[in-house]
């Protein structure tokens, strides 16, 4: 799983695309989670962009502490439904798949 912050607060979102299960790394380029198989886009919360993923990425219930973060990995949530767009920022430039 991946832990991203946007906006103060903390997201565990999964590294599996909600479409055929692709591992989903991280792009530097455009600080956007780019699925390598099948083209889908995600925000740093897990929001859907673009692609054939039928919602967003799914995550974990997580609490912050004086310890630190806790992931609970028994708690799976579904990802955010297509077009929730609470987190969204603008792109930081170039898709890892236009560099390809």
């Amino acid at each position: 799983f991946y832990v991203s912050r946007i906006r103060d607060r903390l997201f565990a979102i999964s590294q599996r695309c909600p479409h055929l299960g692709c591992r989903v790394p991280f792009c530097e380029g455009s600080g956007r989670f780019e699925c390598p198989c099948h083209g889908s886009v995600f925000d740093l919360a897990g929001e859907w962009i673009a692609g054939p993923a039928p919602r967003g990425m799914d995550g974990y219930a997580l609490t912050e502490g004086a310890d630190g973060v806790t992931v609970d990995l028994d708690q799976p949530r579904l990802g955010p439904p297509l077009g929730a767009r609470e987190f969204l920022t603008p792109a930081r430039g170039s898709s890892c798949a236009e560099r390809a």
